[in-house]
């Protein structure tokens, strides 16, 4: 006869928490561990809500898109105040530990990577941070080749009568997205008439919420990370905080902030 299942079964608890291995004595990596570790488990979740979004979009089926969208954008905040957690370590704190870090650094996130790919910001560049976890580098290869929610969202709009030139339709949906005249056009003709595109008109609302949390997470990341490092260099190799600054400027869903200069 199988034993009850009981909560700590249920949730994995032992492995769970027998995850935090620390590399040195001091205090305040632990905090270091379990505040990393939670991202990549609502990264996790992320990933889920954004790829059922993918699929209802797909179908035409948008507003049961909208919960998912939602939801991670409500995520994404309790990602973004995270750091303000993490801000409570001071620089001695991190520097007394930092050495044990060697050559890992958020930087290497698959899970972050495939996010972004998801959302339209496609470097493949990164693949190569994952060679040595193959079931890492099959998902984040998987999310480089398919279409991204944007391109999901945008093939919907000629199902509404809306005209998109087949170059963006049919793109190499690989590569960067690069912004349209006539993407803009079109999701202007939404915004101009909200009532006869309601539909895409609230999910086009609901992928700038996702594009705005995204912004503020990079943003208070910024911060959190100059405040605790200054201007070193990061544990990946990357300059650190000036390579985070360049992360300020890219936007998912380029033709849903440019518009509203026309509207």
């Amino acid at each position: 006869m199988s034993e009850p299942l009981t909560y700590a079964r249920y949730l994995a608890l032992d492995d769970l928490l027998a995850a935090q291995r620390p590399q040195s004595d001091r205090h305040d990596e632990m905090l270091f561990i379990v505040i990393h570790q939670a991202k990549e488990l609502w990264l996790k979740e992320i990933i889920h809500e954004v790829s059922l979004a993918k699929r209802l979009v797909v179908a035409g089926t948008l507003e049961p898109a909208y919960k998912a969208l939602a939801r991670v954008s409500r995520i994404q905040t309790i990602m973004t105040l995270s750091w303000d957690v993490l801000a409570t370590m001071t620089p001695a704190d991190y520097l007394s530990f930092r050495e044990t870090l060697g050559t890992s650094s958020g930087f290497q996130s698959h899970q972050f990577r495939t996010l972004e790919y998801l959302l339209g910001l496609k470097d493949e560049s990164f693949l190569r941070f994952h060679a040595e976890r193959p079931e890492a580098l099959a998902q984040l290869t998987a999310a480089l080749h398919a279409p991204s929610l944007y391109d999901d969202a945008i093939a919907q709009m000629p199902r509404h009568g809306l005209a998109i030139p087949d170059e963006v339709l049919n793109r190499d949906v690989s590569q960067p997205y690069r912004p349209s005249p006539a993407v803009e056009d079109a999701w202007l003709a939404v915004y101009r008439d909200t009532a006869k595109y309601w539909e895409l008109y609230q999910l086009a609302e609901k992928l700038v919420d996702l594009d705005d949390a995204l912004l503020t997470w990079r943003h208070k990341h910024v911060l959190s990370v100059e405040r605790i490092i200054g201007g070193r260099p990061g544990t990946g190799g990357t300059e650190g905080v000036g390579y985070l600054q360049k992360t300020l400027t890219r936007r998912c869903f380029p033709e849903l902030w440019s518009l509203r200069t026309r509207l």
